[in-house]
């Protein structure tokens, strides 16, 4: 995908994909408002045909697939034995073949893991990146571009029936957030990078839909690690429900929510400084000397400034001012809870009030 969009003005391309085109802010604006869509070559495609699809995925992963209707959209997650997250899926079927779509780096290996798992059910899953490129942007946005597509419409943060949301404040900042990801085929790509080219379509980089998606705390499979619990970032929210039929992990998942807390917890930090430093993944966010946790994605945006989203212990404090180590030394940075400590056994969790834009660091 990245070759066809090499020569175009302005574009930065990375290991990750088309980066920018030459302003990160600029492309928010445009995306978030339907003007823009972005190649998004970190993510795979993989396929899943056969009568018993959506009836074996749902008894192999923590959504219920079962019910998912034809041109349908929802989300899943596999879980370890012990909870953790393995790995995350986009789901769309559309009647004949359910679609999901993945970061790329676990492509091959939920690949592998589906494979296993088919026994003697009629199904048949494969690798469908050579057929099939990812696009991203509002719905209205990609169906300008290429009204035919298959398109997976992100339903965050509504909490989807069977699911639960931790984030109990009011007003939760992805309700702004509008998102989809549409399967291009090559035709479909051949035709964006020309009309981009020409100027007849504006194209927008994945740091432009990463910063989106941080300010509306969406988590991704890109930003946890090998020990996240779906409650530590709010994901039982769309991708999980409580009350399906058994599957690997869901003691710990049902354990957790209903009888303790997360060990850790998701918070957004508001940072301080200069807007061109950010912290790196994992950089650790401390309370003076006490080290509270590690920094798992940051970005520049367009009307929050510079942000993060961090992992700390649950008894960090809720609020307040901590630091942030950076490549220019420790910046300061304004707590907003996502998950509060709280989360989990707590029947009644107090609503937290939202920081205003850009909330002064004291």
């Amino acid at each position: 995908m990245n070759e066809q969009f090499a020569e175009l003005s302005g574009v930065v391309i990375d290991e990750i994909g088309v980066a920018h085109l030459g302003s990160p802010l600029r492309e928010q604006r445009l995306l978030a408002d339907g003007s823009a869509v972005v190649p998004l070559s970190g993510r795979s495609v993989l396929a899943v045909t056969g009568e018993d699809r959506l009836t074996w995925l749902d008894s192999i992963s923590s959504q219920a697939l079962g019910v998912l209707a034809p041109d349908g959209s929802s989300e899943t997650l596999i879980l370890g034995p012990n909870g953790h997250v393995e790995y995350a899926a986009s789901v769309y079927d559309d009647g004949e073949t359910t679609w999901l779509i993945v970061d790329a780096q676990g492509a091959e290996g939920l690949l592998t893991w589906l494979t296993r798992m088919r026994f003697r059910l009629r199904v048949a899953p494969r690798d469908a990146s050579a057929e099939y490129s990812v696009v991203g942007g509002t719905p209205e946005a990609l169906e300008a571009v290429a009204p035919n597509a298959p398109m997976w419409r992100d339903g965050w943060p509504d909490v989807a029936p069977g699911g639960h949301g931790y984030a109990v404040v009011d007003n939760h900042p992805g309700s702004e957030y509008s998102w989809a990801e549409a399967l291009f085929n090559p035709d479909e790509m051949s035709q964006l990078a020309r009309r981009a080219a020409d100027g007849e379509i504006a194209l927008a980089g994945y740091i432009a839909a990463d910063a989106l998606r941080l300010a509306a705390w969406r988590p991704r499979l890109r930003d946890i690690d090998d020990r996240t619990l779906p409650h530590e970032v709010d994901w039982l929210r769309t991708a999980v429900h409580l009350s399906k039929g058994c599957y690997r992990g869901q003691e710990t998942v049902a354990k957790v929510h209903n009888l303790g807390h997360p060990p850790r917890r998701i918070v957004m930090l508001h940072l301080d400084g200069s807007d061109s430093v950010l912290p790196a993944r994992d950089a650790e966010v401390f309370n003076g000397d006490t080290s509270l946790g590690t920094v798992w994605a940051a970005a520049l945006h367009y009307e929050d400034g510079p942000i993060a989203l961090a992992m700390l212990k649950r008894n960090a404090p809720v609020e307040g001012v901590v630091q942030v180590e950076t490549s220019d030394g420790r910046i300061a940075a304004t707590i907003e809870t996502i998950v509060p400590p709280e989360a989990g056994a707590a029947a009644n969790v107090p609503r937290l009030p939202r920081l205003s834009r850009r909330a002064a660091v004291r």
